[in-house]
């Protein structure tokens, strides 16, 4: 019986972080627009490559 209840606990708790929510928060969003800003900022000092703008489109597509 303890390791049934224990083996429970343990598949709840790993399936907890899956109910998580979806909509980003205003501090995900901040943290979102800062990221791109230095993003912006590294691409006006030292422009990204073919393969790297690629990736970046990529990456935005399947965000």
């Amino acid at each position: 019986m303890r390791k049934l209840t224990l083996q429970a606990l343990t598949a709840l708790a790993l399936l907890a972080p899956l109910a998580a929510c979806h909509e980003p928060g205003p501090a995900e969003r901040a943290g979102r627009s800062l990221d791109n800003a230095g993003t912006a900022i590294r691409d006006a000092v030292d422009p990204p490559g073919p393969a790297e703008r690629a990736g970046r489109s990529i990456d935005r597509a399947t965000r």
